[in-house]
């Protein structure tokens, strides 16, 4: 294939695709710059079915490498890239949520997409352009797909809508918004706000679709130009005459009582239901054809699911029934808890229906600090939140491997929720990580994680501005875009829905955002309509909070450390830190106390008890504090001289009293008077030009005849 490029303006910039030249052996390899942020993406599909599994197959990638920002990983023993950091797993999650929804559900092809950062400019952002170069490089493949998809960034400055800001603009913007979809709808949100409006935020819809519509249109034309053929997909499916069989026996069970009820009794009915009808077609199977097909099984277990899905569909829509038979816009039983561990800083649990999480607030100093080191940023966190899924919590085996792609992406969805009402670091120096332990889970337990986290803030004495909660709402679409929203939506629900829309916020607005869908997209009326009802249930969810506690607590945890804070001139900084932080050490050491100093002179003292605290916090003023004339001291003589006695009057600081400012009478000799280590009171007779400090003893003894 020849090299082939185009190029369009996109605020202001050129977005460059490039193809045919690099990575000729995939499917289809596309390379995206804009700016100086340049994106390789690829896309591969093998031949037939590999490892038969119920779901489609795809991998999705997304490979930050530090060379593309001109940087050198950190470590010191290790230099080679390993594990994905946090924030690759996160730009990997939008991609894969952008494109998944529109391949075939029944294609089980091994189909992989891997998207590498060649070229980082630290102002244009790596996750739009690889959602983009990831369309591109499926769209001009032989992959079946029903793309194209495009992406796009929206922020809000002064009120003004700003399209893909740049990383410097995104630092005054009160709206990062990363939209995506197709040239009629969306299909994946992510957003984090500084408590927007609903008038705003559709403001922000309508234009980033604009521009998805633009670049998705230009993705098509590429097609048009320089395209392959499209395959054919092999799709999980036996012959025509034997899958009308097995829809017409399932339809003809009791299956629709059995999907309704609390999960366990759907669990239950529908397996009940599940392996009898199974049994029997298996048994029609072996007499009409001797035996049992090889993918019988699995495109049972999906033909199966299908029925459950129009059933559930159909009942929303005609009659607005849900599994549980709550009301459209019903959210379940709410309880909250706090203080419910006895050491921990903070501890909160918040049940809603059947998901309840257990947040618990740890605070530290400020050098407790994540250090956050990517090929994108370099920055320190001071607010960090956690997301544990066991498989306890939704009474299942398996063996704890740590968080996966979907614990690093709720917990992050958690923390940007929150962060918009956390206090000044000025006012609240702590470094506050919260820790979201999941007990039960049935439908949307990022969003408790962000009620529990509000409530285990507000009980460890975090003075947050506002207390957000969230809410999960779904979606059930129709012929013709016909729809009905849900609210609080449970397992089921999600399962067989169209839509996951994840909202949070205060009182206020918006402070987060994230939305999937298992349809090509939803409309702009859509989303609206959805917003507007999670606002209703969020405001709901809020007051039920609010009866638990209202407030932050006036006091913290008699366990959470005291921090006192201080600032001394930055030039007095050596003096603390001391040759070699030989000084500071001993602060520490004999304190007991944590001290973090920044270079604009603030000190952060950080003790498990407040004497040990004010111990450190007198030493370092002690060590900074300037002489001044007239001032009075009780010293330690440290040094005699036959011309006077060197007194240490502040730690590090000390003073000459001259041998004729010992007393009033004449003094032959220093040693008459006085001896290393004695205490004496003296006063600042002068600092000269060179900033020694002269003293004198006499001149607080009264003169006697």
């Amino acid at each position: 294939m020849e090299k082939k490029t185009w190029s369009l303006d996109i605020a202001g910039r050129t977005m460059t695709f490039e193809t045919g030249h690099w990575a000729k052996q995939a499917n289809g390899a596309v390379s995206v710059r804009y700016g100086d942020t340049q994106m390789l993406a690829t896309s591969t599909m093998s031949a037939g079915i590999g490892f038969v599994t119920h779901y489609f197959p795809l991998m999705v990638d997304y490979e930050e490498r530090y060379y593309a920002a001109g940087k050198i990983k950190g470590s010191r023993f290790i230099k080679r890239e390993g594990r994905p950091s946090d924030e690759a797993i996160l730009t990997g999650r939008v991609v894969d949520r952008t494109i998944r929804p529109l391949f075939n559900k029944r294609m089980r092809n091994d189909t992989q997409v891997t998207v590498t950062a060649h070229s980082f400019d630290h102002e244009n952002d790596p996750d739009v352009i690889s959602v983009i170069a990831a369309s591109a490089a499926l769209h001009l493949s032989d992959i079946p797909w029903n793309g194209p998809v495009a992406a796009v960034r929206v922020g809000m400055i002064d009120g003004q809508i700003v399209i893909n800001p740049t990383k410097t603009q995104q630092l005054e913007s009160k709206l990062n918004l990363t939209l995506a979809g197709t040239a009629t709808k969306i299909n994946m949100i992510e957003a984090a706000a500084q408590e927007i409006s609903d008038a705003d935020l559709q403001r922000a819809f309508e234009a980033g679709h604009a521009v998805i519509k633009e670049i998705a249109g230009f993705i098509e034309s590429m097609r048009t130009e320089a395209g392959k053929d499209k395959s054919e997909p092999t799709l999980l499916a036996m012959d025509d005459d034997v899958e009308q069989m097995m829809a017409q026996m399932i339809k003809d069970t009791q299956i629709e009582p059995a999907l309704y009820g609390t999960k366990k009794e759907i669990a239950s009915k529908t397996k009940e239901v599940r392996d009898a009808v199974k049994e029997e077609i298996e048994q029609i199977l072996i007499e009409q054809k001797g035996e049992v097909p090889n993918l019988f099984k699995d495109t049972f277990e999906l033909l199966f699911d299908e029925i459950c899905d129009e059933i559930i569909h159909k009942n929303i829509l005609q009659s607005g029934k849900r599994p549980d038979h709550r009301k459209l816009d019903e959210i379940r039983p709410i309880a909250c808890e706090v203080g419910v561990l006895p050491r921990p800083h903070g501890s909160a649990v918040f049940t809603r229906g059947e998901t309840q999480a257990l947040t618990v607030t740890t605070l530290g100093s400020p050098g407790d600090h994540q250090i956050i080191d990517t090929m994108e940023v370099d920055v320190k966190k001071h607010y960090i939140h956690h997301y544990n899924f066991p498989a306890y919590s939704v009474g299942e085996v398996r063996p704890n491997r740590g968080p996966g792609r979907r614990e690093i992406g709720h917990g992050a969805l958690a923390e940007k929720a929150l962060v918009p009402v956390l206090p000044d670091k000025e006012d609240f120096p702590y470094t506050m990580l919260l820790v979201s332990e999941i007990m039960e889970s049935n439908g949307s337990s990022s969003m408790a994680s962000t009620c529990g986290s509000t409530l285990s803030l507000m009980h460890a004495g975090v003075p947050i501005k506002r207390p957000v909660s969230g809410i999960a709402m779904g979606m059930i679409v129709g012929q013709d875009d016909a729809f009905e929203v849900l609210s609080d939506i449970q397992g089921a629900e999600d399962h067989y829905g169209d839509m996951d829309l994840k909202v949070a916020g205060s009182a206020d607005g918006i402070t987060a955002l994230q939305m999937d869908v298992k349809v090509d997209g939803v409309t702009l009326e859509m989303l609206s309509a959805a917003i507007a009802q999670a606002n209703v249930g969020r405001a709901h969810i809020l007051s039920e909070m609010l009866k638990t506690i209202a407030k932050p607590s006036a006091e913290m945890s008699p366990h959470a450390p005291r921090i006192i804070t201080i600032s001394i001139d930055p030039e007095s900084i050596r003096d603390v830190i001391g040759k070699g932080g030989e000084t500071i050490n001993k602060i520490i050491d004999e304190t007991g106390a944590s001290i973090d100093i920044e270079d604009d002179g603030s000190v952060f003292i950080t003790a498990p008890d407040g004497d040990g605290g004010e111990r450190a916090k007198q030493w370092i003023e002690s060590l900074t504090k300037r002489v001044e004339a007239g001032e009075v001291y009780d010293g330690e003589v440290v040094r005699l001289m036959e011309f006077g006695a060197f007194v240490e009057i502040l730690p590090g600081q000390d003073g000459l009293v001259h041998i004729s400012e010992i007393a009033h009478k004449r003094v032959e000799k220093v040693t008459d008077e006085l001896k290393v280590g004695d205490m004496v009171r003296v006063k600042v007779k002068e600092i000269d030009d060179k900033g020694r400090i002269n003293l004198s003893i006499k001149a607080l003894i009264e003169k006697q005849d």
